[in-house]
């Protein structure tokens, strides 16, 4: 039976620019990094998470890169995670807002692809 999610792909133009993005923006760590065709396979890890976060964009899916990434980043605190990463230079669609299950926010990575950051 299926156990887990394994990874997640976010689809970007510039590999060199969002690795730099998630890493020294959002702390992730380098899994994998190696050739693959004309791009390389870039597989990332999220402190605390079992679920990594690939960054290639598969040939022909180049018009999904900056749009909306149906993805929630988790934290414990969206307040405090919003202050840290918006003074890191990531930049926020939607600043902190309360909702009845929960708090959210809404950024962007280098390619302008958009996620949300929710409370648990």
């Amino acid at each position: 039976m299926i156990t887990r999610l394994k990874f997640m792909g976010i689809p970007v133009r510039d590999q060199k620019a969002q690795l730099a993005f998630y890493t020294e923006k959002l702390g992730f760590e380098v899994l994998t990094d190696q050739p693959l065709g004309k791009q390389r396979w870039i597989e990332l890890k999220i402190p605390r998470a079992e679920t990594h976060v690939v960054l290639f964009t598969p040939e022909g899916h180049e018009d999904r890169v900056g749009g909306f990434v149906n993805a929630s980043l988790a934290c414990d605190d969206v307040e405090k995670t919003y202050a840290e990463l918006k003074a890191r230079g990531v930049e926020f669609t939607q600043p902190p807002t309360q909702q009845p299950w929960g708090t959210f926010a809404k950024f962007k990575d280098a390619d302008g692809n958009q996620f949300v950051l929710s409370s648990r």
